[in-house]
């Protein structure tokens, strides 16, 4: 058995990293990354993961970084995950659709919205923050449209790894103006994926109560 160290901090983007370990019940060890303290950015994480953001999963000592990365690459590495469509098929060029719109698509239009200057700079912050605001909520719409013709998942009737990449990114709208939620294919499928046990456990241990 390979030995798993998640870098992490709750409700970040490591959040999902945290959940497919739960899911997959595979072993691990969380060391917790305070950025309130900027502990991302200490010569010694940096180290791990030059970028100076969380997640980290060491495996077997060697850093993986980029949460879409270690999502997929847990999903292929341990046997009986079922959590991705088998390679070579339209399903499966289907699944890394989906992981790429996550990864490409709504993660850094989330950073602008919760980090507008750092994209554009103060004068112009607020402006970037409502066009990160619009085009999160056009990604949710065409989240939305597809489920309702192709639920219950992403893919139709198989579970993915995609899908709790996308549990997480809607999380992440909940306080904002539209959250995703609000739309009923997203609001069914939230919950559908709520309802999962590691999804409990996740929550108990990451010690978070919002959007339960």
């Amino acid at each position: 058995m390979r030995k798993l160290e998640l870098y992490y901090s709750p409700g970040s983007a490591s959040l999902v990293v945290h959940w497919l370990l739960i899911e997959l019940n595979l072993p691990h060890t969380l060391h917790a990354v305070d950025l309130s303290k900027a502990e991302q950015k200490s010569a010694e994480y940096l180290m791990l993961n030059p970028a100076g953001v969380v997640p980290t999963l060491m495996i077997d000592a060697n850093p993986i970084t980029e949460t879409a990365a270690i999502c997929l690459h847990l999903a292929d590495s341990f046997k009986g995950s079922r959590l991705a469509p088998v390679p070579g098929t339209v399903e499966r060029a289907r699944y890394y659709q989906w992981m790429c719109f996550c990864a490409n698509t709504l993660q850094p239009a989330y950073r602008t919205w919760f980090y507008p200057a750092e994209a554009a700079g103060e004068a112009s912050a607020e402006v970037a923050k409502a066009a990160a605001g619009a085009k999160i909520v056009a990604a949710w719409k065409q989240v939305e449209a597809h489920l309702s013709a192709n639920g219950p998942y992403l893919l139709g009737a198989q579970i993915t790894t995609v899908d709790f990449m996308l549990t997480m990114l809607m999380r992440w709208s909940r306080n904002m103006p539209t959250p995703a939620h609000n739309l009923p294919a997203l609001s069914e499928y939230a919950a559908r994926m709520k309802s999962l046990p590691s999804f409990a456990e996740l929550y108990a241990r990451e010690g978070l109560t919002e959007w339960s």
